[in-house]
């Protein structure tokens, strides 16, 4: 069925459509010319305005003089953390020139004529020892040094009977000083018992610590925890650098009189000093004097390098060369230390302590070696025999130093 088309409700007035084509669409708003936008345009236009306001903000040539301020402060505290990381990390990264050097034989201690190369300290001892350091007339008659063909010993005497004020030892220092060079010290037996202080050392008694302290071995009581190599300095030597070693650093400023005058410390295993190194058969330990640095090497009986056999069995052909050895039990590099300055006429000191402002403390004496008493008493009371491992013995010293 075909049904006629719908009129409009009113008399003359136009179509549906047309009267709603000629209302204004719903959600309009007026433009500034009284024109109706829709709700789409309208947030269009808006948008306009915004972008090209954040535009503008993006703009350098819009910006004020206090966003420049604020952009030069934020660039140069990002300047200043990058180079300040730069310094620290290169800082830490630094380490000195071990290059090869070419040395030459200088001086031999070794036969019957070993203690010839030195002179014996009859002083007060310096480390408030309770012990009696005895000239070289006295300590040949008392047996406190003695040399043959193969080796020389130093000791703890043995016979005296009456050790009220202390026992009597030997220290002894060589004629001949040193600013550098390569020590090679053939070590057959160390020294260790309760109450003995042995020190294998290079120092300038007459003006120390000015020109610098090398320990090259030094341990205390039984020696429970091996040898300690340290160096001793008056101020602006420290260690808290890149180091290339195998020991265990302690202290890192060398200064001293920090940390109880301990100095650097670098404490090696059991093994490289007392009962234990003595049972394997000593061994050899070198330590390089330069500029660069002080490294000190151990090497027990069995791992001699070849070169340095050689040098210890009285040849001459044959010059140590470090740089072809394996890293070393300690090393002081001279980052932040001048090496040069720091050690000068360095002696050769070799001495057996007793008690005195290390082996006597509490601390070392009872809790870490667990000796009986006081140190003092013990010296006072104990027979010479309880003193039997108390000596050095030393197959030969020999010092190199580079053309």
């Amino acid at each position: 069925m075909t049904y006629p088309s719908r009129s409009s409700p009113y008399a003359g007035s136009a179509s549906d459509s047309e009267y709603l084509n000629t209302q204004p669409p719903p959600y309009t708003q007026p433009d500034s010319n009284g024109r109706h936008l829709s709700k789409g345009t309208a947030a269009h236009a808006s948008g306009f305005y915004e972008k090209g306001a954040t535009t503008s903000r993006r703009n350098p040539k819009n910006w004020s003089r206090k966003c420049w301020i604020i952009l030069a402060v934020c660039v140069t505290i990002i300047a200043i953390i990058v180079i300040v990381v730069a310094v620290v990390v290169t800082r830490e990264n630094r380490y000195p020139d071990y290059s090869t050097l070419n040395y030459n034989l200088v001086d031999t201690f070794s036969g019957s004529s070993f203690f010839d190369n030195f002179d014996y300290f009859t002083g007060y001892d310096p480390a408030a020892g309770f012990v009696h350091y005895v000239d070289g007339p006295g300590s040949v008659a008392l047996n406190l040094t003695y040399a043959t063909a193969t080796s020389a010993v130093l000791r703890v005497d043995l016979s005296d009977t009456d050790t009220t004020t202390g026992r009597k030892s030997a220290r002894v220092t060589s004629k001949n000083t040193y600013n550098d060079g390569l020590f090679i010290f053939d070590v057959l037996h160390s020294p260790y018992g309760c109450s003995t202080w042995p020190a294998l050392w290079l120092s300038d008694p007459s003006n120390w610590p000015t020109n610098g302290e090398i320990d090259v071995m030094e341990a205390t009581n039984l020696a429970p925890d091996g040898n300690q190599v340290t160096l001793h300095t008056t101020k602006n030597c420290k260690m808290g650098v890149k180091r290339k070693e195998i020991g265990k650093s302690l202290t890192t400023n060398c200064l001293n009189s920090t940390d109880g005058d301990s100095g650097c410390g670098v404490r090696g295993s059991t093994a490289t000093f007392g009962e234990d190194f003595n049972n394997n058969g000593g061994g050899v330990y070198a330590m390089e004097l330069r500029d660069a640095g002080i490294r000190v090497w151990f090497f027990d009986r069995d791992n001699i390098p070849s070169d340095v056999t050689t040098s210890t069995s009285n040849s001459t052909d044959v010059i140590p060369d470090p740089s072809t050895w394996p890293q070393a039990l300690a090393d002081f590099p001279s980052t932040d230390c001048d090496i040069g300055s720091h050690f000068r006429n360095q002696s050769i000191i070799v001495n057996i302590d007793l008690c005195g402002e290390w082996a006597g403390q509490t601390q070392y004496y009872n809790t870490q070696s667990g000796c009986p008493g006081t140190c003092v008493d013990y010296v006072s009371n104990q027979p010479g025999s309880a003193y039997s491992n108390a000596y050095w013995e030393f197959g030969s010293f020999r010092v190199y130093q580079a053309a």
